[in-house]
């Protein structure tokens, strides 16, 4: 079925593993260009809780960013942070150079190394592309990771919600000098500032329709549902046979794209912020 996906007879091809394998590489590129972009944590990215389809498969300790935080560790067995938010794209690489020594029998070690050189390239791009979608960008510009970067910067500092500053911004319009965001953050000059140079880039598109950014960034930045901060209740109700809080958790779990007005997209409480959680959890 893999191998279909190229188009080609690979069983007539004397290279298939190797267009296997550089098939596995992009996919786990993208897939974890998908993490990065949602602010999805994985925590136990084993070898063997890798995806040669690119799919995400072992749901166990993992997490989203609350207040973005780069370093964030949502497994509370990794000590040293090895799959902490920000190392994921490593450790896809690491993982992915394990596997190439197990095909180093069918696969020359020029060839592997050379698949594997192209992991970086289409990590960047699709990670780039979704985050243009995020910031409802419809070309690559010359500027744009230092536009992204600005807002990194920001963010960090302050200690913003991942999810709840994409959602403001995509509602802001391209029109307006202001923005739902704006009240997000304390530095309001700095965000002037950098809010500034975000619409002047919409301008230099020419994206002229109003709300612009609500009609393409929107459908790319969910609602936000704070799991973390709320499940605990829900759990406790259903443990004392009351499942309707846990049926109002998934049915916001199921749409997460549909603004909401109820308890699960305010801000988790302090104590729901960072939550380290293990296997058993």
């Amino acid at each position: 079925m893999l191998f279909a996906t190229t188009g080609r007879k690979l069983q007539d091809e004397a290279d298939k593993y190797l267009l296997w394998f550089r098939d596995i590489v992009t996919r786990t590129a993208q897939t974890i260009a998908s993490w990065q972009t949602v602010g999805f944590a994985h925590g136990v990215m084993n070898t063997d809780n890798m995806s040669i389809l690119g799919l995400t498969i072992d749901y166990g300790p993992y997490g989203f960013l609350d207040d973005f935080q780069p370093d964030f560790i949502c497994n509370h067995s990794d000590y040293q942070g090895r799959y902490s938010f920000e190392n994921q794209p490593a450790v896809g690489l690491w993982n992915l150079q394990r596997l190439a020594q197990s095909l180093s029998p069918f696969i020359s070690a020029e060839a592997l190394n050379a698949a594997l050189d192209k992991y970086q390239h289409a990590l960047l791009t699709a990670y780039g592309q979704r985050m243009r979608d995020k910031l409802g960008l419809f070309s690559q510009q010359k500027g744009d990771n230092d536009l992204l970067d600005g807002l990194f910067a920001l963010m960090i500092r302050e200690k913003s919600d991942y999810t709840r500053t994409f959602r403001l911004l995509s509602h802001s319009e391209q029109l307006s000098a202001a923005s739902p965001l704006r009240d997000e953050f304390i530095d309001r000059a700095a965000f002037d500032s950098w809010f500034a140079g975000y619409r002047a880039r919409l301008r230099d598109e020419q994206v002229r329709r109003r709300a612009a950014p609500a009609e393409d960034a929107g459908c790319e930045s969910g609602a936000g549902v704070y799991v973390t901060g709320w499940r605990s209740g829900a759990i406790e109700q259903a443990e004392a046979g009351d499942m309707g809080e846990l049926e109002r958790l998934h049915a916001a779990l199921a749409d997460p794209f549909t603004d909401r007005e109820d308890d699960y997209v305010r801000r988790p409480p302090d104590w729901g912020k960072r939550l380290e959680v293990s296997c058993s959890s």
